[in-house]
């Protein structure tokens, strides 16, 4: 009989890290240790952080992550853990072609004791690593108190053949993989699907150790697991927090014994949740404390504001209210209470007085007039943004960025775009969601995420209401013109959200969108806007993918129309 304890360590690394990498890479060995267990499993490419892209290239960043985990074996042993099995993931080299590798390596005895290197290279959607790394052509097995693991990075489990099939045949006990699998609404349901595939191809538990936290425009939802031989859940980590699962394998046993099984989060929740750790992870990891965004009162830039709150909190948001002619008394009631609300700073900066200086010189008219505008207001939220060194926010959602709806250096201005990658309706659906988790305790702060893994109930907001109910129940407008509404030119968003997940996020042309039943004249309108504003979408701040097809990092949409069928 053989037993050993192996430990999820679900950690936030930062592209380039290598010392605060490896440094938090010790820590979680202790706190392992400390747990009792004999090995401990990192997220993919732990040292350098993930993805590295053509940072792998260089050679003086492989050597400098080669000897960083060097320095870490001899710590660890320094510091007592010489036996404990510690699994990382750093950059190597394959030196019969000089190019970088995606590597394993197993840390015991102040060595690196054993590596393997990922075989299966993604090449599509965000992934670029067919061109960046040379691909592994070996398993790997190492014996672990008379209990043998399998190892495999990521992609190795999605592709069939290959490394797993190859350790089907070798005997193993687990099958241990590190990952860094961007999130993606609905994908914790595959992760887990193929994670049963693979345990019942090797007959034995697989461990899935996921990467948590935001980089650059990915997030990283960590929801670690491990499953059983036979697919039977054992343990799960929670999503969006750094974690240290606990999975006790006995080989005798013919079923595992379950550990802790984190619940799943309401899926309002997840998506609300992913798009403030992209936030919170992009302003830490660029050393921004604080944000600036334009308050209108609408509720865009009202689930904006929440977001920011809740990702660095109220005191360091700066709401700007930049009131035109146009704007009404009930927006801008609005976006005062918003402000209020999350306890932001509240600045009110009249436009009209620049807008009349413009026009006595330049004299526009129609939409030239109104962009005018909205370039003004991008002016005041730049120099906010550069005066206070803050992080100025962009409010545009996925309706308006897939139609065009925005104004190149107006409202597009900004450095990250929180619900870029949200269309309209599902804007509207998480501020309904906030406001019901306020209602029920949840206070701006409160959100379950790196940084709050002891789940503290954030501060509470009066009357339990953070986004004002006439933002999310009133009729969209940018408010450019008199009585102006987004319907104007835009069809209902009920209406042009369907048309426009199944034209992008499910890539329908425009026979497969007659077919699904869609007005003719919808479907050539929808489409004409969308095919017209690529030219826009290429400009605007990235933002939080959550979606499986995002605007920038997944999609180039056709700009004529022989490819629009």
């Amino acid at each position: 009989m053989a037993q050993i304890r192996i430990a999820l360590a679900q950690i936030d690394t930062c592209v380039g890290d290598l010392e605060g990498n490896a440094e938090k890479a010790l820590e979680y060995a202790h706190r392992a240790a400390r747990q009792h267990a004999q090995v401990v499993v990192f997220p993919e490419m732990t040292l350098t952080g993930y993805p590295i892209e053509d940072l792998a290239l260089r050679r003086t960043f492989r050597k400098a992550a080669w000897d960083k985990a060097n320095w870490l074996a001899t710590e660890l042993e320094a510091d007592g853990l010489g036996d404990l099995y510690v699994v990382v993931g750093t950059v190597g080299t394959d030196h019969a072609s000089d190019k970088p590798r995606n590597r394993l390596v197993v840390l015991h005895d102040g060595i690196v004791w054993a590596g393997y290197d990922k075989h299966f290279l993604p090449n599509y959607g965000v992934f670029d690593e067919f061109r960046i790394f040379s691909p592994g052509d070996h398993s790997t097995v190492v014996e672990v108190d008379g209990v043998r693991l399998g190892f495999a990075i990521c992609e190795d489990i999605w592709q069939d053949g290959g490394p797993v099939a190859e350790l089907a045949g070798r005997g193993i006990d687990v099958l241990v993989t590190m990952n860094g699998s961007p999130y993606e609404e609905g994908k914790t349901h595959t992760r887990f699907d193929l994670a049963v595939r693979r345990a019942r191809e090797v007959s034995a538990p697989v461990v899935y150790v996921n990467q948590v936290g935001g980089q650059d425009d990915l997030v990283f939802d960590g929801g670690s697991f491990t499953v059983d031989a036979d697919g039977t859940l054992l343990q799960r980590s929670p999503m969006f927090v750094e974690d240290l699962g606990l999975f006790d394998f006995d080989t005798d046993a013919e079923h595992q014994t379950t550990g802790v099984i984190a619940p799943a989060p309401d899926k309002d929740e997840e998506v609300y949740t992913a798009c403030v750790l992209g936030l919170k992870d992009y302003m830490r990891k660029n050393h921004f404390s604080g944000v600036c965004l334009g308050l209108s009162g609408g509720i865009d830039s009202a689930l904006v504001a929440a977001m920011a709150a809740d990702a660095c909190g109220g005191a360091n948001v700066w709401g700007i209210s930049m009131p035109s002619m146009y704007s009404s008394d009930g927006s801008k009631d609005d976006a005062a209470d918003l402000a209020a609300n999350i306890g932001a700073h509240y600045d009110i900066q009249p436009i009209e007085p620049l807008f009349v200086a413009y026009q006595n010189q330049l004299h526009l008219e129609g939409v030239a007039a109104e962009n005018l505008q909205a370039r003004i207001r991008g002016v005041i939220v730049m120099a906010y943004s550069n005066s206070k060194g803050v992080l100025a926010l962009a409010t545009g959602n996925k309706s308006e960025l897939a139609c065009g709806y925005s104004t190149i250096y107006g409202d597009a201005v900004g450095g990250y775009a929180p619900i870029k990658d949200l269309l309209k309706t599902r804007v509207w659906e998480l501020a309904r969601w906030r406001n019901e988790a306020c209602a029920h305790g949840m206070g701006i702060g409160g959100l379950h995420i790196v940084g709050n893994e002891a789940g503290e109930h954030g501060k509470s907001v009066p009357n339990d209401i953070i986004i004002p109910v006439n933002s999310i129940t009133k009729a969209p407008s940018a408010e450019l013109r008199p009585g102006q509404k987004d319907s104007d030119s835009l069809p209902e968003y009920a209406l042009l959200d369907q048309v426009l997940a199944a034209y992008i996020e499910h890539a329908h042309g425009r026979a497969d969108l007659l077919a699904d039943g869609f007005d003719e004249k919808t479907v050539d309108t929808v489409m004409r806007l969308v095919d017209r504003a690529e030219w826009k979408r290429r400009q605007y701040p990235l933002g939080p993918k959550v979606t499986a097809l995002a605007f920038g990092r997944d999609r180039r949409l056709p700009v004529t129309s022989a490819f629009r069928e």
